[in-house]
């Protein structure tokens, strides 16, 4: 891995600590909690598909 793909990696990595504990308090009920996780994993297939695709 080069800088220009380990930097992003590691910014994405503490946003993901920054928010992390406030989407976790937000989500206090399991059942709203599953349905934001999957909200998300879909989103986040969505765009790693498409860049796949495009790079």
């Amino acid at each position: 891995m080069n800088l220009e793909q380990i930097v992003p990696a590691i910014a994405l990595m503490l946003v993901l600590i920054l928010v992390l504990p406030s989407f976790l308090s937000s989500n206090s009920n399991f059942k709203i909690f599953l349905k934001n996780i999957s909200i998300w994993t879909i989103i986040v297939l969505v765009v790693m598909i498409t860049l796949y695709f495009i790079y």
